[in-house]
């Protein structure tokens, strides 16, 4: 969730982020949050005091800076750039000192409310839990985003008690601290109320997710992606999608993932960190991770590519397939009950059912390379490390230990043995019992 509140920040221009972490989850969210841009900092709030306390909390961090602060809360996951853009510029053109974003809810429920004056003008911040009857029926709620001039913060704030039930220093009391000192604050009440839904339960979770997946969603759908019905496609914020690629239902795309044009992503497939170039068919029920796929290719149905995965144009792996760190070459097909790990496959290369790559023996992994052209019989086991050479062909039901010269057959299985009329006499046997 904080790493969709970092990332609006930032695309809503920021210059710089400070994000306020507790003791001991600090590390978990640092991990989420990423440490690869530069413009993003933490702090750590050692005993969970409050907002007000968090907000102290980075002082130090921003000891120095002069001009707006951008206030967010955490669990903001809905929250889009252009929202803060748009909040910003009215803080500015109302030259306040503090700006707090508001919304109307027909059921308030646990936010805090926000009181009006006789003006009309924000007199404070009551939290649900300190609120009177009367004020709990107000509707009108504290979405928990702030601008305010650094100038009026931290002096001001330090002023602010827990004398409150939860016995907490209240980022909210710094509404009255402000007016007291005669200092204008505004408020701004955003039509969409739904975007700015802090998530305090697994229910609004949920919400939050479905919210996001489909605005995706009709972002897609406007760059051209037909996706059948966007109520049951689930893709993560990240990801590409090309032009007149199709989305069928339980579709799932997580991560970095990118989708070439014209591919067709089939019902209950989910594609988490790979890259699928242009004219890629997946089929149902399909699992993909950390994985290549070129053009032209088409996997499943049931298949699972695993991590370093790497698929060539027009390869084809079919149901009940599974890839572990392998190269499959252009042309080459895999198309039924194969397992294929630690594997390097050529070009050209028909792999038949029930081929096992053996790459673990108790203690190491090893390579099975396949060159160009190789044939591959069913229910055949390569032990690595082990190389079928070039134009080579692979006996059905064969054990492959040792290296397969250039254009040669392998064939590695016991002999046929017949004993005649054995099923006879071992039913005479039985009957004489």
């Amino acid at each position: 969730m904080v790493r969709y509140v970092v990332d609006a920040a930032l695309q809503a221009g920021v210059q710089r982020v400070v994000v306020v972490v507790g003791d001991p989850a600090a590390g978990d969210v640092r991990a989420a949050v990423g440490n690869s841009d530069r413009r993003v900092g933490f702090c750590v709030q050692e005993r969970p005091l409050g907002t007000g306390h968090a907000v102290l909390c980075a002082e130090k961090a921003l000891q120095g800076l002069e001009g707006t602060l951008l206030i967010l809360n955490g669990d903001l996951p809905s929250l889009r750039p252009a929202t803060l853009e748009a909040f910003i510029e009215f803080h500015l053109r109302a030259r306040s000192s503090l700006t707090l974003l508001t919304a109307v809810l027909a059921e308030p429920g646990s936010y805090g409310r926000v009181v009006r004056n006789y003006n009309s003008d924000v007199a404070r911040i009551v939290e649900a839990s300190d609120a009177s009857p009367e004020e709990k029926q107000i509707q009108e709620i504290n979405a928990g985003i702030y601008c305010v001039q650094i100038a009026h913060l931290f002096k001001n704030l330090k002023q602010a008690g827990a004398d409150n039930v939860q016995g907490e220093v209240y980022l909210t009391e710094l509404v009255e601290i402000l007016k007291r000192n005669h200092q204008k604050v505004a408020a701004y009440c955003h039509p969409e109320p739904e975007e700015v839904l802090g998530v305090n339960n697994r229910g609004e979770l949920a919400r939050a997710g479905k919210t996001l997946f489909l605005r995706k969603a009709a972002e897609l759908m406007d760059s051209g992606v037909t996706i059948l019905d966007p109520d049951c496609t689930y893709v993560e914020t990240p990801v590409k999608v090309g032009r007149d690629t199709v989305l069928q239902p339980l579709a799932f795309l997580e991560g970095e993932t990118i989708i070439g044009e014209n591919c067709r992503i089939g019902a209950a497939s989910r594609i988490a960190d790979s890259v699928l170039g242009n004219d890629v068919e997946i089929l149902d029920h399909c699992v993909i991770t950390l994985s290549r796929i070129a053009n032209g290719s088409r996997i499943g149905p049931f298949a699972h590519l695993r991590p370093e995965t790497e698929l060539a144009e027009g390869v084809h792996v079919g149901n009940f397939v599974e890839t572990k760190k392998s190269r499959i070459g252009r042309g080459s097909k895999a198309n039924h009950l194969s397992y294929l790990g630690d594997a390097e496959i050529g070009s050209g290369v028909n792999v038949g059912a029930g081929t096992i790559t053996c790459n673990y023996d108790g203690e190491s992994k090893h390579k099975t390379v396949l060159e160009d052209d190789v044939f591959v019989g069913s229910d055949s086991q390569m032990v690595a490390p082990v190389r079928v050479r070039k134009g080579a062909y692979v006996g059905a039901g064969s054990t492959i230990t040792k290296e397969v010269p250039p254009y040669s057959l392998a064939i590695a299985r016991g002999r046929q043995v017949i004993i005649e009329n054995w099923a006879k006499n071992r039913s005479k046997k039985k009957r004489g019992r």
